[in-house]
């Protein structure tokens, strides 16, 4: 199994000793190197290849977003933040995920498998990726309740009343399933996916996420969706239309 090689950028010394703790628990990720200054940790990224960086993003002198910017895109992002308004940022980069503080193991393994998702993804077939087109990886079927996804060579048939929502990782789309702890990875564009499945059911709410309307359970001040046991913000592109879905399903409206 491959490991994923990891480094943690955060100015607190305590916080920094918690993640070391933690990656040098899970057994699929290789601990290289820790960072408390932003610009050391940035000249060593440019250096040396990376998959995964836990990054806090209030730091002195040159925050994580900053640095975050920085970056080819190769290194994946897991951001660690005190702040929960901070962490809305991540959505910018298209980051595997956050991290609130106090992070406690259970939610940094969480993080973490997803980050191993993703990477297990790319690890796809050369088959596969070279197929001739995003759209040869995704079939519906005629009573149009649900389709089939290329996963692996196979075709799996996924429900549509199954998905909680669709994340987009790249060239690749992970469908979250009810009742199922691990994510229906394959080769497609969120462009594709929006085309697949039925709007009256799906609406794409920022760069990364599709969701599945009757799956939501809450929707805080802040339009962020409470789906499962992930948090998906709407961003500013998506508000409008999210918004008149929501006015129409307001008693009185």
């Amino acid at each position: 199994m491959k490991k994923l090689s990891c480094v943690i950028v955060d100015d607190e010394p305590l916080a920094v000793q918690l993640l070391e703790t933690f990656v040098q628990r899970t057994e699929f990720l290789d601990y290289k190197k820790a960072f408390t200054d932003p610009i050391e940790a940035s000249a060593f990224l440019a250096q040396n290849k990376v998959d995964l960086l836990f990054l806090d993003i209030q730091m002195p002198d040159v925050n994580g977003l900053e640095l975050a910017r920085s970056l080819n895109g190769q290194t994946k992002i897991i951001f660690t933040t005190a702040f929960k308004e901070f962490a809305f940022d991540s959505y910018e980069f298209a980051a595997i995920d956050y991290l609130l503080k106090p992070i406690r193991y259970a939610k940094f393994l969480q993080a973490v498998q997803r980050a191993k998702d993703w990477f297990d993804a790319q690890a796809i077939s050369l088959e596969q990726q070279s197929a001739a087109g995003t759209a040869d990886n995704v079939a519906e079927t005629k009573n149009a309740d649900s389709l089939f996804l290329r996963v692996d060579g196979e075709w799996r048939k996924v429900e549509f009343e199954k998905i909680l929502f669709v994340e987009g990782m790249k060239d690749y789309v992970m469908f979250h399933l009810e009742g199922e702890r691990r994510p229906v990875v394959t080769h497609l564009t969120m462009k594709a996916v929006e085309q697949s499945l039925p709007n009256q059911s799906f609406m794409r709410v920022n760069r990364s996420f599709v969701v599945a309307l009757d799956k939501i359970r809450t929707v805080d001040r802040n339009l962020c969706l409470y789906i499962g046991d992930e948090i998906i913000r709407v961003t500013d592109q998506y508000k409008p239309a999210f918004e008149s879905f929501l006015n129409s399903r307001m008693p009185g409206k």
